[in-house]
């Protein structure tokens, strides 16, 4: 177990040009320093879904990601392309490949903005507040040099990532996905969605292998604001596999749900 006291990089990627990204070691994750946490790979498509021929009026509202494999602290270059077009609706779908391998894949429905009057439907209770701030949080055998430092937490309940849930957490990134550019609504979602599992943490993934395969974030509307708030809890059955789902806050409140599927296998 590493520190996590080491000085962090700029950013998460640095663009190098023409759809080229160099991986900063602060998009290691947790099982090693030389495979990335899916979240800072994860807002990076969004980043470039959310750009791809952008039409005004229009908001990303779904995004599904698939991980095929491990995603690696490397060169990745992010495509995208447009599957339908339509005067409401569009269907993106983006690849993350590194060393000409696909490590992620990505589609997104984006589509036209409701009305202003639309009815706020079914108001949740308020988040909690962010708490005061907390000690950097232990995973036990985790890398903690790389991603899981380049966010700040504050745990409402669940106490940390070694506490079995259902958790709630408060987070914020301290860099930015890209250097030299501003994080959108879209992108610091992307980056926080994959921790939703860990923050509910109900399964022991030191005894056995529990992993996502991948990760959808639903938006009702965009977060305002640096600090998001998950609220996690995780479904599983003998025989079968497990199911994270997590409602995701900002500040004012309720604005989007995450679902990831993970596989829980003996070591």
């Amino acid at each position: 177990m590493t520190s996590g006291s080491t000085r962090l990089p700029e950013s998460f990627y640095r663009h190098t040009g023409h759809g080229s990204y160099h991986s900063t070691p602060a998009t290691a994750g947790p099982w090693s320093p030389k495979t990335q946490h899916a979240g800072p790979p994860s807002a990076l498509l969004g980043r470039a879904l959310e750009r791809h021929d952008a039409r005004d009026g229009f908001r990303v509202a779904r995004v599904t990601l698939e991980i095929p494999r491990p995603v690696p602290v490397a060169e990745l270059r992010v495509d995208v392309r447009t599957i339908h077009s339509g005067g409401r609706t569009e269907l993106l779908e983006g690849e993350l490949t590194a060393d000409g391998r696909t490590v992620m894949l990505a589609r997104a429905w984006r589509i036209a903005s409701g009305p202003a009057d639309t009815p706020a439907l079914r108001p949740e209770p308020v988040p909690p507040p962010v708490p005061a701030p907390q000690p950097s949080p232990t995973m036990t055998g985790a890398h903690l040099d790389g991603y899981i430092a380049a966010m700040e937490w504050r745990f409402v309940s669940g106490g940390g990532f070694d506490t079995p849930g259902p958790g709630t957490a408060w987070a914020r990134q301290r860099i930015p996905l890209v250097a030299g550019e501003d994080d959108t609504p879209l992108t610091r979602a992307l980056t926080l969605a994959d921790s939703n599992w860990a923050v509910a943490s109900e399964l022991d993934h030191i005894r056995r292998l529990v992993i996502n395969t991948d990760i959808t974030l639903a938006l009702h509307r965009e977060p305002v604001g640096e600090w998001l708030c998950l609220r996690a809890t995780t479904a599983a059955s003998p025989t079968g596999s497990g199911l994270a789902s997590g409602r995701l806050d900002d500040e004012s409140g309720d604005c989007g749900r995450i679902l990831q599927t993970l596989l829980v296998a003996e070591r």
